[in-house]
C-alpha cells in the first residue's frame, strides 16, 4: 500500500506533497516562496505533524548530500530554517532533533561550504529562544566539530579562514544556548571548557598569520570583519563575561594550561594579552604560580610580569583580603626563589637527578616580583597602600641572637638576602607614596621595625632603609633637586617647593624626632658608609627641614650636624680618612642650606666664612671634593684649627637673636639610650650596675629636702615650660656621666661604692622596721632616756584609758582597738 502511495504522488501524505513542493525543478531557481508559506502556515495549523515534516525534510537532505546534489541541500536548510523561526510550539523539540541531525551530517562532510552552511544554521537556531525545556538534548558532537573547526589547517588560506570563523561561531553559539539553560549539558564542564578555550586561544595566538596577507585597501574593511583572532577575542569575553563565580576556575585552567604546554610564559606577550581579557581573574594566576613553584625561574618570572600588567588593570576593584592575598603569595615566591638561590636546587639538595638552577635567572625572577609588587601597589588607594606596606615590613627578618642565621652556598645568609629583597619591595611601593599625615604614613610600630635595620652592619640594608624614609617624608618632589651634596652660594636655583609644617607634622616630630635623629647620628658614624649614604643621609636632612620643621626642629637638627662635626674632628670610632672627610663635608653641605632656609642673615655669613676659609686651606672638607669620582683627601684631619669648624656658640648667639633657643643651641646633642640598644649589642655589667644607681640616687631620702611653697604665677609657668628640655639635657648628660664613671672606674672603687649603697639600705631598712614594730607611745605622756633624749613609756593596749574627749570624735559603734588605728 506505501509502495503505491510512494509512486503516485496524489496519494501522498500532505506533508510530503507540501514539502516536495518547496523544491523547483531546478535547484538555481532557489526555494518556492508560495509553497514555503504554504507549508508554514500547514506546520503552524497542524503542530502535530512539525516532528514528521522535520524527518522528511532530513531523510531528502541525507539523500541530496549523498547524490552530490548540494542546490537542493541548501533549499532544504532554508526550510528549516524558516520553520524554526516561525513554530514555537510544544512539538518543536522532535523538531529539533532532526534539525541538529541534519547540522550534524553538513559537518561531517569534508566540503567547506557545507560546513560553513550548517554551522550558519546552528547559529541561527541557538539566537532563538524555546518555550518548552529539553531534558534529554546533548551538544557534545557540536562541541568537538566546532573546537575541530577552530584548528582547521585547509591549504586554500581563504577557505581555512573561513572554517576557523565557522568554527567560532559555533563555539560561541553553543556557548549561547546553553549557559543560561540550567536543564541543558553543563557547558562549564572540564570536557567541554578543555576544548572551547584552547581552540579560541589557538585562533588568538595566530593572529599574525591573518595579518600577514597585505589586501588591497578596498578589500581592508572586509577582511577586518573575517579576523578570526577578533571574532576569538570576542568570545572569550562573551565566555568569561557569562561566567559565574563557580565557574570561573574551569575557564581560567585551560588558558594557564595553554600557555604552559605552548611554552608561552617567556615571551610573555600572548599570555599578557590573554589576561588583560580575564583581567578580574587575578587568583587563579596567582594559585598558578604557586603551582608551578617549582618551574624554571623565566616561566616563573613570565607568570609574574604578566601578573604585573594584568594587575593593574583589576587593582581599582580590589578589595582588602584579595590584596593582602597577593601580595602575600609575591612574598613567598620571592622567599622560595631565595632559597632556590642559595640552594641550588628546588628540593634544597643537590642530587644526580636534580636540575641545576642559574642564580641569574633567580635574580631576574626576584627583581620581576619587585617590581610587580611596585607596580599594583602604585595603582592602590592611600588607605590600602599604608596595609600593603605594613604588611611587608612584618615580614622582614629582624636579627636575633638566639636564632642564628644560615648561610648559604654563596655564602650569603637566608635572611640578609630575605631582608633586602623586602626591602628592595617596600622601596617600590612607597615610591610616590602620598599621605598628608605622617602619623599615618609612617606608624609607631612601622617606624620602630624600619630603624631598627638601620643599624645593621650591612651598608646594602642601611642605604635602603634611609631611601624608604626619603621616599615617605618627600611629599612635594624635592628629592632629586639634593640627589648630589653641594655648598651653593644661593638655593634659589634648585627651585624647592616649601610648605608650612602642618599640626599633625608638629606632633609627628614631637614624638619621633629624637628617634630620627639618633639613627640619622649613628648612622654617620657607621665605618662602612660609601658615597651613596652620604648623599641618602643629606637628603634625609634637607627633606626633614623643608617637610617637617618648625623653629624647635631646625635647633635640632644643627644640634645633631655639630655633633656629627664632632665625630669627625674628636674620632672616637677611628674612622677612615674619607669618612672623616665626608662628615665635615656633610655638614658644611646641611649648615649652608639651612642657613639660607632660615634666612638669618648672620647665620648666613658665618656659615659662608667658614666654607671660604676651607676653600681655601683645606678643601677636602667640602662635598665639591669630597663627593666626586676621585676624592681629593687630606692625610692629616686631626689638626685643623678652629676657623675651619663651625662653632656652636656663634651659631647660638646669632640664632639666639633672631628668636631660637639659644639655650637649646648651647647643649651638645647627645643620643638618647633605648631598649633597642639592648637588643641590638649586650650592655656590660658596669652599664647595668649604672642603671641601678641612678634608680637608687633619685630615690634616696639623702637627697630629700623639704622646699618653701612657690607662689605659682604666669612667669613661672613660663620659666617651668622653657627650662625643661634645659632640665632634660642635663638630666641626660649626669646619665652619661654616671655610665662613663662605672665603665672607667677600677672594681674595687664600684664594690666600695656598692657595699656603701648596701649599708645605707639596710640602715633604712631597720628605721622602718622599728618604727613599724615599736609599740604605741603611753597616753599619759614620755620618759626621759639616759641621754637626755625622751623615750615612750610602752604600756599595753588593753591598760590604755582613752579620753572621753577625742579630738577625731570616735564613733560609739567602734571597738577600742579600732579607736587605736585611727588614733595611729
Amino acid at each position: 500500500m506505501y509502495g503505491v502511495c510512494g509512486c503516485c504522488g496524489a496519494l501522498r501524505p500532505r506533508y510530503k506533497r507540501l514539502v516536495d513542493n518547496i523544491f523547483p525543478e531546478d535547484p538555481e531557481d532557489g526555494l518556492v516562496k508560495t509553497n514555503m508559506e504554504k507549508l508554514t502556515f500547514y506546520a503552524l495549523s497542524a503542530p502535530e505533524k512539525l516532528d514528521r515534516i522535520g524527518a522528511y525534510l532530513s531523510e531528502r537532505l541525507i539523500r541530496d548530500v549523498g547524490r552530490h546534489r548540494y542546490g537542493y541541500v541548501c533549499i532544504a536548510m532554508e526550510a528549516l530554517d524558516q520553520l524554526l523561526m516561525a513554530c514555537h510550539c510544544q512539538s518543536i523539540n522532535l523538531f529539533v532533533e532532526s534539525f541538529l541531525k541534519m547540522v550534524a551530517k553538513l559537518l561531517e562532510s569534508e566540503k567547506p561550504n557545507l560546513q560553513i552552511l550548517g554551522t550558519n544554521s546552528f547559529v541561527k537556531f541557538a539566537n532563538i529562544e524555546e518555550d518548552t525545556p529539553s531534558y534529554h538534548r546533548s551538544y557534545d558532537f557540536f562541541v568537538s566539530r566546532f573546537s575541530e573547526m577552530c584548528h582547521s589547517g585547509h591549504e586554500d588560506l581563504e577557505i581555512k579562514t573561513k572554517i576557523r570563523m565557522s568554527g567560532i561561531k559555533g563555539l560561541q553559539g553553543v556557548v549561547r544556548k546553553t549557559v543560561n539553560d540550567e536543564l541543558q549539558a553543563n557547558i562549564w564542564d572540564p570536557q567541554h571548557m578543555d576544548k572551547i578555550v584552547p581552540s579560541l586561544l589557538f585562533n588568538l595566538q595566530h593572529v599574525e598569520e591573518a595579518e600577514s596577507r597585505s589586501p588591497s585597501p578596498l578589500q581592508a574593511p572586509e577582511k577586518e570583519k573575517e579576523n578570526p583572532a577578533e571574532l576569538a577575542e570576542r568570545c572569550l569575553r562573551e565566555l568569561l563575561g557569562r561566567a559565574a563565580f563557580g565557574n570561573i576556575k574551569n575557564a581560567i585552567k585551560p588558558v594557564l594550561v595553554h600557555l604552559d604546554n605552548h611554552s608561552l610564559w617567556e615571551p610573555k606577550v600572548f599570555a599578557i594579552r590573554c589576561f588583560k581579557i580575564i583581567m578580574y581573574s587575578i587568583q587563579q594566576l596567582l594559585s598558578h604560580l604557586d603551582a608551578n613553584s617549582r618551574s624554571a625561574a623565566t616561566v616563573r618570572a613570565g607568570i609574574v610580569e604578566v601578573l604585573s600588567e594584568a594587575a593593574v588593570i583589576a587593582a581599582t576593584g580590589s578589595v582588602g583580603p584579595t590584596v593582602l592575598e597577593m601580595f602575600n603569595t609575591l612574598l613567598r615566591q620571592l622567599r622560595l626563589s631565595i632559597d632556590y638561590a642559595l640552594t641550588g636546587s628546588y628540593d634544597g639538595a643537590i642530587s644526580l637527578g636534580t636540575k641545576i638552577i642559574k642564580e641569574h635567572e633567580e635574580r631576574m625572577f626576584q627583581e620581576a616580583v619587585i617590581k610587580t609588587i611596585g607596580s599594583f601597589a602604585s595603582t592602590l588607594p592611600t588607605y590600602q597602600r599604608s596595609e600593603v606596606i605594613l604588611f611587608i615590613m612584618s615580614k622582614v627578618p629582624l636579627p636575633s641572637l638566639h636564632h642564628p642565621m644560615e648561610m648559604g652556598r654563596t655564602g650569603e645568609n637566608r635572611n640578609r638576602l630575605t631582608q633586602i629583597m623586602l626591602l628592595k619591595s617596600l622601596l617600590q611601593v612607597s615610591t610616590g607614596f602620598q599621605c598628608n599625615n605622617m602619623m599615618s604614613a609612617l606608624p609607631s610600630n612601622f617606624l620602630d621595625r624600619l630603624l631598627s635595620t638601620a643599624l645593621m652592619e650591612d651598608a646594602e640594608i642601611r642605604l635602603f632603609v634611609l631611601e624608604i624614609l626619603i621616599s615617605f617624608i618627600d611629599r612635594h618632589g624635592n628629592r632629586h633637586k639634593f640627589s648630589t651634596i653641594s655648598t651653593l652660594s644661593d638655593i634659589s636655583v634648585l627651585k624647592l617647593k616649601v610648605d608650612k609644617c602642618s599640626r599633625q607634622d608638629t606632633i609627628f616630630m614631637k614624638k619621633h624626632s629624637q628617634q630620627l635623629y639618633r639613627h640619622i647620628y649613628l648612622s654617620c658614624k657607621e665605618e662602612t658608609n660609601i658615597q651613596k649614604h652620604y648623599e641618602a643621609l643629606y637628603g634625609l636632612l634637607a627633606l626633614i627641614s623643608i617637610e617637617l620643621a618648625n623653629e624647635e626642629v631646625v635647633v635640632d637638627l644643627i644640634r645633631l650636624v655639630l655633633a656629627v662635626q664632632d665625630v669627625a674632628q674628636v674620632n672616637e670610632e677611628n674612622l677612615p680618612v674619607y669618612n672623616r672627610c665626608a662628615l665635615y663635608a656633610l655638614g658644611a653641605a646641611y649648615l649652608n642650606l639651612i642657613s639660607q632656609l632660615t634666612t638669618v642673615p648672620a647665620f648666613c655669613q658665618h656659615i659662608r666664612e667658614v666654607i671660604e676659609s676651607r676653600k681655601k686651606e683645606a678643601p677636602y672638607m667640602l662635598p665639591e671634593d669630597v663627593f666626586v669620582e676621585r676624592p681629593r683627601l687630606s692625610q692629616n684631619v686631626d689638626g685643623v684649627v678652629i676657623e675651619l669648624l663651625f662653632r656652636q656658640s656663634n651659631i647660638s648667639e646669632v640664632l639666639g637673636g633672631s628668636g631660637y633657643n639659644a639655650d637649646r643651641l648651647c647643649l651638645p646633642y647627645i643620643p638618647q639610650l633605648t631598649d633597642e640598644d639592648r637588643l641590638s649589642k649586650r650592655k656590660s655589667i658596669g652599664e647595668t650596675i649604672s642603671l641601678q644607681v641612678e634608680v637608687e640616687s633619685r630615690n634616696s631620702p639623702e637627697k630629700e629636702e623639704r622646699v618653701p611653697a612657690e607662689e605659682i604665677t604666669y612667669e613661672t609657668l613660663k620659666k617651668a615650660i622653657v627650662d625643661s628640655v634645659a632640665v632634660e639635657e642635663q638630666e641626660r648628660e649626669r646619665r652619661r656621666q654616671v655610665v662613663e664613671k662605672f665603665q672607667k672606674a677600677p672594681f674595687e672603687e664600684i664594690a666600695a661604692h656598692c657595699g656603701a649603697r648596701a649599708s645605707l639600705l639596710q640602715s633604712k631598712l631597720n628605721q622602718i622596721f622599728e618604727i613599724t614594730i615599736r609599740p604605741p607611745p603611753s597616753p599619759s605622756g614620755t620618759i626621759t632616756a639616759a641621754y637626755g633624749q625622751p623615750q615612750s613609756h610602752s604600756i599595753p593596749v588593753y591598760e590604755m584609758k582613752f579620753p572621753d574627749l577625742s579630738p577625731w570624735d570616735p564613733s560609739p559603734s567602734l571597738s577600742p582597738f579600732e579607736l587605736f588605728l585611727r588614733g595611729c
